[in-house]
């Protein structure tokens, strides 16, 4: 029979855990919580981290934790920290016995692993602290700050960690000072704990570890290699790395690139991926996920990360910002959403702003479907890195000055609008996966050629101040590719009967029309329909407090622009995979709505929204 639990800060945790007599921990209520329960937490700050003891079967039997309705519950992966001193340099010191730290003491253990390439100023440290709330940067030599600035540094013995820290003007005995304590606030030490929810929570301050997909992935909150956990409603900030995880388990490999240097971490990345395969890596076993209506901010690696661990799953109406814009360490792993084999996984209806990168789908993102999000004010928007499709990207604002990084083949791109420029590469020196449809089997390996891309009825713009020799506008790098499958098969016959070689030696078809190319931007010198214009645009996503509004102006001819509806039949199949563009389900596409809800057209408007019109515009495309 299904049971609800209660837990709030008047509580014990011998009582039975009832709204009378509730648990004062939420750890406790895990220990108990079982198929079909509910654990409803009350107000108040639980300093604690929660490692759930069980999950359900099915979603018949989902365990849910929540926020009690209308309560504002937070889990800390800190403590509080006081008796400061004040030294005459005009420093503060304070400390405290290692105990507290368990077997993990965030200062003594630096942000690092594979593709971890350095600290900026500083090595870093999983720890942190906070004054108000509020992240002070970390320094390992203490230096006289500038004026106004904070700074902390972390000393560990063999009893005591000291922490010496310059609070500008700020008494810390009359603040609150915290330390991270703990790596997580809510991830099991179980692997296979299915079908759990996490709902209203405000989860903070967690020392969790550098992410790469070689390794365990950590977050504040994380299904730790399971199958149908639902993550929605909650606000996540300061991880030392990242936030919410989908990530990877242990056994499958742990930063072996750095810890033996007898590989680089491409193989041993390989490697993990048939690991994963050996030990039931699958639909019916791992994955789909939903991480919904959550807001993610201040992380110094990730808002969501996961390798393998995140397929077949769904994010959407999530806000996401401040990631990596701390800018204290570098590393090839850094973005709002960083996930690795995200198969058929759907990104829809995001907000994603003020990140180092927006999003990142690396290695077998096939059947990946980005669609209807907002990008901006980001220093770079969205990368797609070594897949080979299909993948389709549609109705989406991507307006940062560095729009796209396309180091893939077989992607679809349609109805977007692009405001900056764009960086195309080839990936001759890694062979990774690509899988039959709609499963983790895998069918293949290949390099990335470069081209097979599809674009239509995008809108191009230049908001791009400064040339540079990697982002271009307008899609003009694709000059010199053909434009059909047929005529690449004749290139690559005219050097007669060979094998690969002949292959690479000719760049892949690649495939558009119907685009519309402002501010100058030039076109593909071989696309069917391209509309080409001087306008201005004077394109620009506006921060209100109701939401975000596009402006943007559109050539007075743009209104008679002709343009297909895109469906699975019109993009076709992938040279290399030969998959369909599809729906999760096996259902064929149509990008028959805008990013906004709207019908399309028979006609349909280029760029995200249906309606878009000659002349100046201004429409509200995000709802706080």
């Amino acid at each position: 029979m299904a049971r609800e639990y209660h837990v709030a800060k008047h509580g014990c945790d011998k009582n039975p855990g009832t709204v009378e007599k509730p648990f004062l921990t939420i750890s406790r209520a895990a220990k108990v919580a079982d198929e079909g329960d509910t654990v409803t937490v009350h107000e108040g700050v639980y300093r604690e981290w929660v490692k759930p003891e069980h999950g359900a079967r099915s979603e018949l039997g989902r365990i849910v934790y929540q926020a009690a309705e209308g309560e504002k519950a937070v889990v800390k992966g800190s403590e509080i920290l006081t008796g400061w001193t004040k030294t005459e340099d005009g420093k503060w010191t304070a400390s405290v016995d290692n105990e507290i730290f368990g077997d993990y003491n965030p200062y003594a253990t630096e942000v690092n692993g594979d593709w971890m390439i350095r600290s900026l100023d500083h090595p870093c440290h999983t720890g942190m602290v906070y004054l108000n709330g509020t992240a002070i940067r970390e320094i390992n030599t203490l230096k006289e700050p500038t004026e106004g600035e904070m700074l902390w540094d972390a000393k560990v013995y063999d009893d005591q960690t000291v922490f010496t820290v310059f609070f500008a003007d700020t008494d810390p005995n009359e603040a609150t000072v915290e330390i991270n304590v703990r790596k997580c606030c809510f991830y099991p030490e179980k692997t296979g704990l299915n079908y759990i929810t996490v709902r209203g929570f405000e989860m903070a301050q967690c020392a969790t570890t550098w992410a790469p997909p070689t390794t365990e992935q950590f977050g504040i909150i994380g299904a730790h290699w399971a199958k149908g956990w639902i993550i929605e409603n909650n606000t996540v900030h300061d991880a030392r790395c990242s936030a919410i995880s989908i990530g990877k388990e242990i056994s499958t490999g742990d930063n072996a690139a750095t810890t033996y240097y007898r590989k680089p971490g491409y193989q041993t990345q390989l490697e993990t991926v048939f690991a994963a395969k050996r030990i039931g890596w699958s639909k019916e076993t791992v994955g789909s996920h939903i991480i919904r209506n959550n807001v993610i901010y201040d992380c110094g690696q990730n808002g969501i990360v996961g390798h393998l661990g995140g397929a077949f799953s769904e994010i959407y109406g999530n806000e996401i910002y401040n990631i990596g814009s701390k800018n204290e360490f570098f590393g090839y792993e850094i973005a709002g959403i960083k996930l690795h084999a995200a198969i058929d996984t759907q990104i829809h209806h995001n907000n994603i702003h003020h990140c180092t990168m927006g999003s990142w789908f690396d290695w077998q993102a096939q059947g990946v479907h980005v669609y209807a999000n907002v990008y901006h004010h980001n220093f770079k928007d969205i990368w797609f890195e070594v897949t080979h499709g299909p993948h389709l990207v549609d109705n989406n604002i991507f307006a940062a000055k560095y729009c796209l990084l396309n180091a893939a083949q077989g992607g679809a791109y349609v109805h977007n609008l692009f405001c900056g420029g764009i960086y195309r590469y080839d990936v001759i020196e890694r062979s990774t996966p690509y899988h039959y449809g709609h499963s983790t089997d895998i069918k293949g390996t290949a390099l990335v050629y470069g081209g097979d891309d599809r674009f239509y009825n995008n809108i191009f713009l230049n908001t791009m101040t400064q040339p540079s020799t990697q982002y271009f506008p307008g899609t003009s790098f694709y000059n010199g590719y053909p434009d059909s499958l047929e005529e690449y098969i004749e290139l690559v016959k005219k050097h007669g009967k060979g094998d690969v070689e002949y292959f690479m030696r000719e760049k892949q078809p690649v495939y558009l029309a119907n685009n519309y190319y402002g501010d100058g931007a030039p076109a593909y010198d071989r696309e069917k329909g391209a509309f080409l214009s001087s306008v201005a645009s004077e394109v620009q996503v506006v921060e209100e407090e109701d939401g975000l509004y596009l402006e943007i102006t559109l050539d007075e001819a743009f209104d008679g622009m002709k343009t297909d509806v895109i469906t699975s039949e019109y993009l076709g199949l992938p040279r290399l995979v030969e998959e369909r563009f599809e729906n999760p389900d096996g259902s064929p596409v149509c990008v028959n709505t805008d990013m906004l809800g709207n019908a399309r057209g028979e006609n349909p408007t280029a760029g995200p929204i249906e309606g878009l019109g000659a002349g100046k515009n201004r429409i509200k495309v995000w709802s706080k």
